[in-house]
């Protein structure tokens, strides 16, 4: 067992090359550049590929070539990056390609804040790219879970043949923990379906055995067609609506039938909490820091921290909901979880929100405030009914 003090960038790339990644192509932007770094010295000692690319668009559009041939893919960026990517995104859910994107949140819109933290990228993470899509993304709140939901994230796009979002904030990218390295074998490690048919007889959309198809790898003898328009099995473009209607129905039930198996969360003192929070990322640190302190003084706290915010949580929130009076979101943004917390609640308790927009994270002691004196919590709805109206 190897322990080693590192930064959060770092044990993504440590991740990544646990997991088999053996392509990386992208540009740098702080505050995801050291992932760059670091893959463009590792990767050639391990026989794969690093390429610095001239944007945004050209690097998520690589890591798509490079998984097409085989290759496990990656690219890391921040929300000035992540905007440009958008289309190459809706491509590979599309053409349903497995590759990982890292976006390490920092402040915006626009250029913002380089160097400041941000929350504020949630709901373009899951709608950024146009029409129905499915979308996972992941949320690490410990240097140790970026490098241990850097394996799920490309185990995840793998499996269900689809871009995987690796998706946490300049806080935790560079922070410094000790963290244990794990030993080969001891992390499940996942490589998507070969076709086992005769390359003539290769379907790249054949479901008859599935809802996600085997994905055979250009150079090994497969040759097929891929596009980002609707298909048919064959992989050539269709314009029978029939076919269209199942391809769309298809690409969300893939994801959603299994929202179980890719759900991932941490509940902490949640067995008897009057009061819930619902956090991730550097804010879920914080929360728990508040959480333990409340219960010192007797007050009844809880946290739901997801480590997968898509699919959203849905029936951790509602249960959480069933139990306690109110759930607390604190969030870097001014809003964008606090609204899925209180639809996911059903109105079985009140939701509340504490945001932070000034480029600083929430300190616990907000929160404990917050929760002492209920009065300085605000209701997502109020929120953007308070906006409404002062404006």
């Amino acid at each position: 067992m190897e322990r080693k003090f590192i930064q959060g960038n770092e044990a993504c790339s440590e991740g990544a090359l646990y997991a088999g990644c053996r392509f990386y192509a992208g540009y740098p932007i702080t505050p995801s550049s050291e992932i760059m770094e670091v893959m463009s010295v590792r990767l050639p000692k391990v026989g794969g590929v690093f390429i610095q690319m001239e944007d945004e668009i050209a690097s998520v559009c690589a890591i798509v070539g490079a998984s097409l041939g085989g290759l496990k893919s990656m690219t890391a960026t921040s929300g000035p990056g992540f905007s440009l990517m958008q289309e190459g995104i809706g491509f590979a859910c599309m053409a349903e390609v497995p590759c990982v994107i890292v976006n390490v949140m920092r402040s915006g819109p626009s250029t913002g804040y380089p160097t400041g933290p941000s929350q504020a990228d949630m709901m373009q993470v899951r709608w950024g790219t146009h029409g129905d899509h499915p979308m996972i993304a992941l949320t690490p709140s410990t240097v140790q879970e970026i490098l241990t939901e850097t394996v799920r994230a490309f185990n995840l796009a793998e499996t269900y043949r689809t871009p995987v979002v690796l998706l946490y904030d300049e806080v935790i990218g560079h922070m410094r923990e000790a963290i244990t390295l794990p030993k080969e074998g001891e992390l499940e490690v996942v490589d998507r379906a070969r076709p086992n048919c005769p390359p003539e007889e290769y379907r790249p959309y054949d479901i008859s055995k599935g809802e996600i198809p085997p994905l055979a790898a250009y150079g090994e003898g497969y040759r097929f067609h891929v596009t980002g328009l609707y298909h048919g099995e064959d992989g050539f473009p269709t314009g029978n609506t029939k076919l269209i209607e199942e391809a769309n129905k298809r690409l969300l039930s893939k994801v959603e039938k299994n929202r179980e198996k890719i759900w991932k969360n941490e509940d902490f003192y949640l067995d008897d909490a009057e009061i819930g929070i619902f956090a991730y990322g550097v804010s879920a640190r914080s929360a728990k820091f508040a959480v333990k302190e409340l219960r010192k003084k007797g007050i009844k706290v809880g946290l739901l921290k997801p480590l997968t915010i898509w699919p959203f949580p849905d029936k951790a929130v509602r249960e959480m909901a069933e139990k306690v009076d109110t759930i607390i979101v604190p969030e870097m943004n001014l809003g964008q979880i606090s609204l899925e917390v209180e639809r996911a609640a059903g109105g079985r308790c009140d939701v509340r929100g504490i945001y932070r927009v000034d480029t600083e994270p929430i300190h616990p002691q907000q929160i404990m405030d917050a929760i002492l004196s209920r009065e300085e919590l605000t209701l997502p709805t109020e929120l953007a009914e308070r906006d409404m109206t002062d404006g």
